[in-house]
């Protein structure tokens, strides 16, 4: 089982989003980091098949991110996940799972197991509208999860979550990282740090940093802020020099 990346690279005008970045992710959870502005997110769509690239090429198992079968084996929660206000809780994931080409009566079973799974079971029959925020991410976490996907791809899933529903969601997604690829991206860097096999952190679109917790000597927030502090200092360094040599 592994997902493999190779040179990813995707560019809006004069901003390169993705910097040829090439991957192999096998089973676990994979936490990818940034700040605002680095290229998480265009970087998980173009894994997901939404956003084309502009070179390179990304596989499951041989499945090109095009196929069928690749968004068959797909789970994907992005950053804001579209839904039907008047739908309930129970309509939206049937919806999902009837996209998902689910057979309805296994649709209704997995849509009652992964509404229980993130609390919201005794609320199916509620309206969406009627939910909370961190109820509303929950429902979003139970739809990536209705085809018991392969490959898990989850955008700031932990946004709005209390402290509670985000130790509910941590014990779920390394139970999933057992048997399959999951990245996840967030701003909260303790939830990687307690749950990640794996750390990715990504910088103007580019890989600065690959391994694992292990390979991080003390805490990774301070890591990473130290990771983003070189970036920047070396930035100015290099603006310093530019304008040096312009008035020599």
């Amino acid at each position: 089982m592994e997902l493999y990346i190779d040179r990813l690279t995707k560019q809006y005008k004069n901003k390169i989003a993705v910097d040829r970045i090439s991957l192999d992710l096998g089973a676990g959870v994979h936490g990818l980091l940034g700040a605002n502005g680095a290229g998480k997110t265009t970087f998980m769509r173009m894994i997901c098949g939404i956003l084309r690239p502009d070179s390179g090429s990304v596989s499951f198992d041989g499945m090109d991110v095009s196929s069928e079968d690749y968004r068959a084996i797909l789970g994907y929660l992005p950053q804001d996940f579209g839904y039907y206000p008047d739908f309930t809780g129970m309509d939206f994931l049937m919806y999902m799972a009837s996209l998902k080409g689910l057979r309805k009566k296994n649709a209704r079973y997995r849509s009652r197991e992964f509404l229980s799974l993130v609390g919201l079971e005794g609320q199916e029959k509620n309206k969406i509208k009627t939910y909370s925020g961190g109820m509303k991410q929950r429902l979003g976490i139970a739809q990536a999860l209705l085809n018991r996907p392969k490959l898990l791809v989850l955008d700031e899933p932990t946004a709005g979550l209390d402290p509670k529903e985000r130790v509910r969601f941590r014990d779920l997604i390394d139970r999933i990282g057992r048997e399959s690829v999951v990245l996840l991206s967030t701003h909260i860097v303790s939830d990687v740090e307690q749950i990640a096999d794996r750390i990715l952190m990504l910088q103007d679109g580019r890989l600065i940093f690959d391994g694992s917790a292990d390979e991080i000597h003390g805490n990774l927030e301070e890591f990473y802020l130290e990771q983003f502090d070189e970036e920047r200092n070396g930035r100015e360094k290099l603006r310093i020099r530019k304008e040096e040599t312009h008035h020599v």
